[in-house]
């Protein structure tokens, strides 16, 4: 097929990741696109784009702080006009800025002066650039959070070093989600007010936990991100530990929760000896991990929804939810399709204690790796890296795994699908819409469609709302994703 590929190279402008990423889907759903993409210049960001095919010397030209747009249309004719519309779709936000607010601070140092109460910078610019943005806002007095990601892992160490002696904690490198004060910064949720902090390895985690808190009607004190990698053993849990002193001096924190994939042993056991010294109840989340020995003031929970549980002190969240299984089970196989990397460990775990043999792309500790095991229940991490090189991840654009889910809805050896749907700020506005369209033309014979809903009524989605088109689709909605994956197996002979 022909096709033309353009790019366009804005020197000096950034955007942040996520609004790239909203704009690059809105661009390739535009007639004629085949693909496209809008990124900083960085290297890695440079070589996405050359291995999808949508790189000219041009954009190959741009550097780290330069936007690349690049474009790959059926004709000239269709790349120029999506040109154009990406060009409107950037200058359009600038407008509504300058209306807004009337002046824009051009430096970290200028907001900080402009904003004297504020004791938090959020950052997300390209990796490359993320720790020098992280040491000017610790030098303005400012904790950080560091939404970027491609962060050399030596930098992330220093920087936390130097955060941790000068008394300012650091959410991230890549740190998706956080609650602070109330406020929701990047993927998270509107949960109420709360007695209970979250310290979390994990977005999709902490947003799973405090919606379950939220919906067994308690509330969030902090939820704290802290970046998927601090307690690796290079790391050695420096933001955790800064983050359960600081929950552990907040009089509006009565108890705490840890989240994360197993930490390294060293790690644990630094962090352990943390938790000992609280007077605090501690609910220790640590997926996957085995023969943990815990202090006298923690409770290990080896779900997602068993440290909701815990955490609130109720024995079975959602334990109303009934769905008829005697005509609907089968032999087959279970397939998880997950945009939320921690809701596919959750299922892989639970599907392991009942003795089912789990392959994954993200295996936990038990599963196999991909391609080890043919008579296997999958569980694929569709917002890996594999996945989403050069597009947006599934939570803001659900159709990642469109393709792979209209291929496992005609596999006569699959009995059930699992599919997560993550709401709440950053998320796409309807994705319980996107499925139901996608499915409403399902073989006959097609595996049971089992879906969850991490998210709250408050959220810009609403819950409820999306719950109800999932169910108007035919898709049975469970409780929370520990929920959906029992069902699922119910549902396998």
């Amino acid at each position: 097929m022909s096709v033309a590929v353009l790019n366009e190279v804005r020197r000096g402008v950034y955007l942040d990741s996520v609004a790239l990423m909203r704009l690059s889907r809105m661009i390739a759903g535009l007639p004629g696109v085949v693909e496209a993409a809008l990124m900083m210049g960085t290297p890695s960001n440079k070589k996405i784009m050359q291995n999808a095919g949508i790189l000219t010397q041009a954009g190959a030209d741009a550097q780290g702080n330069d936007l690349v747009i690049a474009i790959k249309a059926k004709d000239n004719e269709a790349a120029r006009a999506s040109l154009e519309q990406a060009y409107a779709q950037l200058e359009a936000p600038k407008a509504s800025a300058r209306e807004a607010a009337g002046w824009t601070a051009h430096t970290l140092r200028a907001a900080a002066k402009s904003l004297p109460g504020a004791n938090l910078a959020l950052i997300s610019v390209p990796g490359d650039f993320a720790i020098a943005e992280a040491r000017n806002a610790i030098a303005n007095g400012l904790h950080v959070m560091i939404f970027s990601d491609n962060v050399a892992i030596e930098h992330e160490l220093a920087l936390k070093q130097e955060a941790r002696a000068r008394g300012y904690l650091v959410m991230g490198p890549d740190c998706g989600t956080a609650i602070i004060n109330g406020v929701p910064l990047a993927f998270a949720n509107r949960v109420p007010r709360g007695d209970i902090g979250i310290v979390g390895a994990s977005g999709t985690g902490i947003q799973e936990v405090s919606c379950l808190i939220a919906r067994a009607g308690k509330g969030i004190s902090q939820a704290i991100g802290v970046g998927g990698r601090d307690l690796k053993q290079e790391i050695g849990g420096i933001s955790t530990l800064t983050a359960i002193d600081a929950l552990d001096r907040d009089s509006e924190t009565k108890g705490i929760v840890l989240i994360s994939k197993p930490p390294h042993p060293d790690v644990a056991r630094k962090v352990l000896a943390r938790v000992e010294q609280s007077k605090k109840p501690f609910t220790i989340c640590f997926l996957g991990a085995k023969n943990i020995d815990l202090p006298p003031n923690a409770r290990l929970a080896s779900t997602l929804q068993a440290a909701a549980e815990d955490a609130v002190g109720c024995a079975n969240i959602g334990a109303g939810f009934s769905f008829p299984l005697t005509s609907v089970r089968k032999n087959g196989t279970i397939v998880g399709l997950y945009s939320g990397g921690t809701l596919c460990a959750e299922a892989q775990i639970i599907l392991l204690e009942n003795g089912r043999n789990v392959v994954s792309n993200a295996a936990v500790p038990g599963a196999k790796s991909m391609g080890v095991q043919s008579k296997a229940d999958t569980m694929i991490d569709l917002g890996s890296d594999e996945f989403t090189r050069g597009r947006p991840h599934p939570m803001i654009d659900p159709s990642v795994r469109d393709d792979m889910l209209r291929a496992t809805l005609s596999d006569a050896n699959v009995a059930a699908i699992l599919l997560d749907v993550v709401i709440g700020f950053g998320s796409h506005i309807d994705p319980a819409g996107h499925l139901a369209a996608l499915v409403a033309n399902a073989p006959k014979e097609a595996p049971l469609l089992i879906a969850s809903v991490t998210g709250t009524d408050d959220d810009p989605q609403g819950r409820a709302r999306q719950v109800r088109t999932l169910q108007d689709a035919g898709i049975v909605v469970a409780p929370s994703n520990a929920w959906a994956t029992r069902t699922a197996l119910a549902c396998c002979r």
